[in-house]
């Protein structure tokens, strides 16, 4: 699961919860977020996260 980091106040998403606000269940992939989705904290649009790499993410 792909978790998001938003570059302007260190929210991140994470697949595995899901999101803050109602509708956004634990298991929504950042790839079915609407379009129109933004940070819950700042506003910053969705198009302008990066993918968080964790060591967990990444094979050895």
């Amino acid at each position: 699961m792909a978790r998001m980091i938003c570059p302007t106040c260190d929210f991140i998403y994470d697949e595995f919860y899901g999101g803050p606000a109602p509708g956004i269940e634990p298991g929504t992939t950042w790839e079915t977020l609407p379009e129109k989705w933004h940070c819950p904290h700042c506003g910053e649009p969705k198009k302008g996260f990066e993918k968080l790499e964790t060591s967990y993410d990444k094979e050895d």
